[in-house]
């Protein structure tokens, strides 16, 4: 616990005033181990110092209090090695940084994969089930050295920082630099409800990655960071944009983003090894 302590107060030094500790529970009434309440460790002096640490983060609890506008938790389960993770979970929904205690070595490292099944709308489950399962990496630290690994990544976080959907447009040379828009979707952003601008950012910042990394000329498509899929063939009539040279092209691709059914629209640009985003809004022909 004395190392948990240590490396939040680790990410708070590296931001301040952007971390917040979310827990299960309040700080005072956590376990950190079954039939091992908080309670014991604070008692022991030893811990003092430790325990003060704790008490100059900013907290939150439960864990869906840390989630953004839109996002509730109740569709998706989050599991690793076969057990239920809802703290890491709930980081992943976050875009944040998870966080563990150090009490086994499957926990010792600053990225882990999770197994994360959600719920779908029938037509977009591959199996017609609605569910659908995949691989997700979140970000995460155990321990000091850890953090460090990341602070690339707080300070990105911290400076692409939006509140707003006018902040999305104006930061998106910063947020996504490499992607390209059609003009009316700086329109779209601008009217974006509150609720959606954390989760719209994270998508942009999702595909932004995933272009980083593609090599048109050996992959015909990026290794997608995030949720990206097709349209099915009767809606792809509903996906047609009249393009930056003025012809009509197929932004098919799209991945989605609450509140349900918020949808973002793109087509591969090979060419210029990037997306081309059409449309920011509200699932097409809904």
């Amino acid at each position: 616990m004395t190392e948990f302590a240590r490396t939040a107060a680790a990410v708070q030094s590296a931001d301040p005033t952007g971390t917040t500790l979310v827990t299960e529970a309040k700080l005072n009434e956590l376990y950190i181990a079954q039939g091992h309440p908080i309670g014991k460790w604070i008692g022991n002096p030893k811990n003092q110092a430790a325990w003060i640490l704790l008490l100059k983060l900013r907290t939150k609890s439960p864990f869906k209090a840390g989630l953004p506008d839109g996002v509730d938790g109740y569709d998706v389960e989050y599991r690793h090695g076969g057990v239920v993770v809802d703290g890491l979970g709930a980081a992943h929904m976050a875009d944040g940084l998870g966080i563990s205690l150090p009490v086994d070595t499957c926990w010792d490292a600053s990225m882990l994969t999770l197994e994360r099944e959600r719920l779908v709308e029938e037509d977009e489950s591959e199996d017609g089930s609605g569910t659908e399962v995949s691989l997700v990496d979140i970000r995460h630290v155990s321990a000091v050295p850890h953090v460090e690994e990341h602070l690339r990544w707080i300070k990105a976080s911290r400076d692409t920082a939006a509140t707003t959907g006018a902040q999305l447009w104006e930061k998106r040379n910063r947020i996504c630099p490499s992607l390209q828009f059609l003009p009316e979707v700086e329109d779209h952003l601008r009217s974006l409800a509150p609720a959606s601008v954390a989760v719209v950012r994270r998508r942009l910042i999702e595909l932004e990655e995933s272009v980083a990394d593609w090599d048109p000329d050996t992959q015909p498509r990026p290794q997608w960071r995030g949720d990206v899929r097709g349209e099915f063939e009767t809606r792809k009539r509903l996906c047609w944009f009249t393009d930056l040279d003025g012809e009509q092209r197929l932004f098919y691709l799209h991945t989605d983003y609450p509140p349900k059914p918020g949808r973002i629209h793109f087509r591969l640009v090979p060419e210029d090894r990037t997306v081309r985003v059409a449309y920011v809004g509200r699932k097409l022909g809904v």
